[in-house]
């Protein structure tokens, strides 16, 4: 019964991360299990299997509260879900490690890009001129994120989000509602692969379960949350934890020294949290300009 509280815990807390800012159901839920022995591909079925559910909430809830962009969704969730499948069913055969540093080279650059473009270029009217995603767009950025979200047991959230929000004229809410909700797809069909190839009684039932209770009483906090919070500091705070995120991948590929490592952890929590001040004080100074207008 405790562990059973203790993953339900740990999954409130991963979906209310990832129904916030896009992204980390998977990589967190997915560490976790790595690190009671649970072999790479069981762990990350036994992750896409409670993302079924957990995915339908929170795309009902984002839907609910207007954070989603249907038109995006129907563009990501094809080439989505077949990129999905694919690293499912090839899983034990990938070079996920020896790749995964690369990519998250490329996304901390993005997270970078993410964090300074909405602490000082946004615009609160590039909401309203939103362009739409094209389908050479969409088709190449769905294949990868899927691939890699079956085959890292989380990807889908930490390449598609940074991607779309470096988009200019993307709205961060709609970023995040609409990465979530598409999500349901990916988790489906990674889910079909990995049943093809592992069969269910490699499951780990009693994770699944746990991981979906905690994920569906987040689902409607996370998208509240997501609608109210303005979208530079959304923005900000999306940017800061792709920065963290992929910086922890490759600290730990790259650099051995502990004290290196939390030096770096330490600069770069300190700059994020004086990113979110920035925002709060921008948002601040735009409602009292917005107010002088008004009267």
């Amino acid at each position: 019964m405790k562990k059973l509280i203790t993953f339900a815990l740990i999954g409130f807390l991963a979906q209310l991360i990832d129904g916030s800012l896009g992204m980390a159901y998977g990589v967190t839920s997915t560490t976790l299990l790595l690190t009671f022995g649970i072999a790479p591909a069981v762990a990350s079925a036994s992750v896409h299997l409670a993302e079924v559910v957990t995915t339908a909430a929170s795309g009902v809830s984002h839907i609910k509260f207007g954070n989603v962009d249907k038109s995006m969704v129907l563009k990501l969730i094809i080439p989505g879900s077949i990129g999905a499948f694919v690293g499912a069913c090839f899983l034990s055969n990938l070079p996920g490690d020896a790749v995964r540093p690369y990519v998250s080279t490329f996304l901390l650059l993005l997270g970078v890009y993410v964090l300074f473009r909405f602490l000082f270029t946004f615009k609160t009217n590039e909401e309203k001129s939103t362009k739409p995603l094209s389908t050479k767009q969409s088709i190449p950025l769905g294949l990868i994120a899927g691939f890699a979200d079956a085959t890292g047991g989380g990807g889908w959230g930490p390449i598609a989000t940074p991607v779309l929000l470096a988009k200019k004229g993307t709205t961060a809410r709609k970023v995040v509602g609409t990465v979530d909700t598409s999500e349901f797809a990916i988790a489906v069909s990674a889910t079909l692969g990995f049943l093809i190839s592992l069969g269910w009684e490699q499951v780990n039932w009693f994770w699944v379960g746990a991981l979906m209770i905690g994920g569906i009483i987040a689902a409607p906090i996370a998208a509240w949350f997501v609608r109210i919070i303005p979208a530079h500091l959304l923005g900000s705070l999306v940017g800061g934890f792709i920065i963290l995120t992929n910086a922890r991948t490759l600290l730990n590929t790259w650099v051995s020294s502990s004290s290196t490592q939390i030096a770096v952890y330490a600069f770069i929590l300190i700059v994020w949290a004086a990113a979110i001040i920035y925002s709060l004080l921008q948002g601040k100074k735009y409602n009292q300009n917005r107010n002088v207008e008004v009267s």
